[in-house]
């Protein structure tokens, strides 16, 4: 019998851990955390848009912030939604299509905001907006992408796809 007990007592245990060893599907990997300055920091280094890299004529494209009235002027409304992390970079100068935005959302509402917005800038430049035809084609291929409260909008000439496969792999 103590044997048995024992037994029993030792499967349940075992149980008990792989249990607690195992992945959870209450959506807990949807909370994950993206250090969406980690990931600007990481594409500016791979495609050159730092001023080490201008500097030393790397790329022709060195990436400022889009803040204050020119943040407005672009994204008329972003600056009024609840976010946690905002990143927006455009080229200081370039006749080439590079625009960056990378948004946490406070809520999943506000991120649908967001994403509107940024649409909104993707459509209106697609439409007449970047003035050149070369341009508003690759504005037409501009993406905006929502995971949660997550969002970006990724509009670039060279590395679209490639940029937004990285930033979809953030909530793999």
């Amino acid at each position: 019998m103590k044997r048995f007990l024992t037994l029993a007592l030792s499967a349940l245990l075992a149980v008990g851990l792989l249990t607690a060893c195992g992945g959870t599907s209450d959506g807990s990997a949807d909370t994950a955390e993206v250090s969406l300055s980690s990931f600007y920091a990481g594409l500016a280094k791979e495609y050159g848009w730092t001023e080490d890299a201008a500097s030393s004529g790397e790329e022709d494209i060195l990436m400022m912030d889009v803040e204050g009235d020119l943040l407005e002027s672009y994204y008329p409304g972003l600056a009024d939604v609840a976010t946690e992390q905002l990143i927006a970079k455009a080229p200081m100068m370039s006749a080439v299509v590079n625009e960056i935005v990378l948004a946490q959302c406070a809520t999943e509402e506000a991120a649908a905001a967001a994403a509107s917005i940024l649409q909104d800038r993707v459509d209106a430049q697609a439409e007449g907006g970047a003035w050149y035809p070369e341009s508003m084609e690759t504005w037409s291929d501009a993406q905006v992408v929502q995971h949660g409260t997550y969002v970006a909008m990724i509009a670039t000439a060279e590395h679209q796809d490639e940029i937004t496969e990285q930033f979809n792999a953030q909530f793999a």
